[in-house]
């Protein structure tokens, strides 16, 4: 059974950057897919990033993004580390929420994102790590 450890959550002014991260170990190293979703009150779960690992063994892979974090969040692999990231850039109160690394056997081209909204659609996900924007 695998394990997936954020962190990296923090408090930060808008028009700040946080990185967060995600210690991905066991079998769930195996997945072909990383991501991010997040979760608010009173909000949707939204899948905020995505990106083909092969099982962090593919350097480069696709990544997906949600309209309202294009250009602003990036999200990237450490496949020697087994880690996930997603740099958080030009933080804004709505990007406020607990951030959730998780894992798809698949992404899925168009529909990644939605899969990263759908707990039923991920293998696996952690514990979660807060990120709190201040206006």
């Amino acid at each position: 059974q695998g394990q997936l450890v954020e962190s990296g959550g923090g408090s930060v002014q808008a028009g700040g950057s946080l990185r967060l991260s995600c210690a991905v170990s066991g079998s769930t190293t195996t997945n072909n897919c990383m991501g991010w979703f997040r979760e608010a009150p009173g909000k949707e779960r939204e899948g905020v990033a995505a990106i083909y690992t092969g099982g962090f063994t593919i350097e480069g892979g696709s990544t997906y993004y949600a309209e309202a974090v294009k250009g602003r969040f990036a999200v990237s692999t450490d496949n020697a580390k087994n880690t996930v990231y997603l740099q958080m850039n030009s933080l804004k109160p709505e990007d406020t929420g607990m951030y959730y690394c998780a894992a798809a056997s698949r992404c899925g081209g168009s529909l990644t994102l939605s899969r990263f909204s759908r707990r039923d659609s991920l293998d696996a996900w952690g514990q979660g790590t807060q990120v709190t924007v201040s206006s």
